[in-house]
């Protein structure tokens, strides 16, 4: 295998998680008596540019396909995390009528939406047919394709390039990640005499400092072919004509980044002392030397065994353990853990496209949240841990039968 980005030969493993199937590919009841396609999972790092990544054993094409289960607009969290940065950046950028905004990957227009409501022109890029549908039902003009320099040409030819490109959680999920940036350099409004400043990019990433930081193993899924550093973003970046000139770090997904992106012409894309600031706390950190990237694994298997004691612990004791969120990360953790429904016996979802289904690998049954009140289980492990907080609200009521709770990263406790 050689680096996504600079094609440099890679050998040194950052985490190996076994063999699961693909975080996303819920099984229907009929599916339960069929088999299922199991694919490597393990991370390298480049030596060269410090790029973690996975090989990719199942094209994106697949796993983004028609059934595609995640619908971002079920997270209140999330949601208000849009509308906060559409209502923050429209009117710093002085965007209008006149303007184009444009989100890659945009799922069910959970974002868009609210740009729409400012009365600026919004387009969707985004490749799943169930959530491009979603989108066009609350009046988002969608188009239903993979980004990259091909789109990106058809809509520069169009005279579509935008103001603002949007991509959340997206770079993390391109196998082609030089054709994907080279997209975004070709949809991005120019620099040229009619126009003396040109487009911004903004991107929100999960920061691998943090990863790492946190031992956020359960985030590495076949979806995220790429595991990012700033260091490394800013160098792709500059390898094709883009100059990421600010950053900022966010609470989203465990700790995320967001870049602020400019062509290397334009007179706005000075660095700001926020970005020289992460990158100094990345180079302190040993995120530019292959040692870091040491020992990694040795964390991971400390709470897989953490997580089964516990689990062995409540099963033997008779008391039930039921997880909320069939979120992605939390397949990789039960599969890495080899949890099965004896285990833990259901988990409740809000999204009404995963509930009657049930979980890849560890073939989980998906309910309704409304099983925790009819079941009572004595634990409740939170999957999603990134919005504890906001899940624990929701479901207060768990704690009126003495029902607790329990996450599981950075190490499996009960709160």
């Amino acid at each position: 295998m050689n680096c996504r980005f600079c094609a440099t030969p890679l050998s040194q493993v950052f985490l190996d998680l076994g063999a699961a199937p693909p975080s996303n590919s819920f099984l229907t009841a009929d599916e339960l008596s069929g088999p299922e396609v199991y694919y490597p999972l393990k991370l390298f790092v480049c030596p060269d540019c410090f790029l973690v990544q996975v090989d990719e054993y199942k094209r994106s094409s697949e796993i983004f396909s028609q059934g595609y289960v995640y619908f971002s607009s079920f997270s209140s969290t999330w949601l208000a995390h849009a509308k906060a940065y559409v209502e923050a950046t429209l009117p710093r950028l002085g965007l209008g009528p006149q303007s184009l905004v444009m989100e890659i990957a945009s799922n069910d227009g959970y974002l868009l939406q609210y740009v729409r409501e400012r009365g600026v022109p919004a387009l969707g890029v985004e490749p799943s047919g169930s959530t491009a549908r979603a989108a066009r039902e609350r009046g988002i003009e969608t188009i239903e394709d993979f980004f990259g320099v091909r789109l990106a040409t058809e809509l520069a030819g169009q005279g579509r390039q935008a103001d603002l490109i949007i991509g959340n959680n997206v770079l993390a999920h391109v196998p082609d990640v030089n054709d994907f940036v080279e997209g975004l350099r070709l949809a991005l409004k120019p620099v040229n005499p009619a126009n003396p400043v040109g487009g911004l990019i903004n991107l929100e990433f999960p920061h691998l400092y943090r990863l790492v930081e946190s031992a956020q193993f359960d985030t590495v899924y076949h979806e995220h072919f790429s595991y990012l550093s700033l260091t490394t973003v800013r160098g792709i970046f500059a390898a094709h004509g883009l100059a990421v000139f600010d950053a900022e770090e966010l609470p989203t997904h465990g700790g995320s980044l967001r870049i602020h992106a400019r062509h290397l012409a334009d007179p706005l894309a000075q660095e700001t002392s926020r970005l020289h600031a992460l990158l100094g706390l990345e180079t302190a950190s040993g995120m530019r030397t292959s040692a870091y990237y040491q020992g990694f694994q040795t964390r991971a298997e400390r709470i897989k065994a953490e997580l089964l004691g516990f689990l062995a612990e409540q099963k033997l004791a008779g008391r039930t353990v039921a997880a909320y969120g069939a979120a992605a990360k939390g397949n990789t953790l039960l599969n890495y853990c080899g949890v099965k429904p004896d285990q833990v016996a259901f988990v409740c979802d809000a999204s009404p496209h995963k509930q009657g289904l049930f979980l890849p690998g560890s073939r989980i049954p998906v309910l309704p949240p409304s099983a925790l009140a009819e079941r009572r289980p004595d634990y409740v492990l939170i999957l999603p841990w990134n919005i504890k907080d906001e899940i624990m609200v929701q479901l207060a009521y768990v704690r009126s039968w003495g029902g607790r709770f329990v996450v599981p990263i950075p190490s499996p406790e009960v709160l």
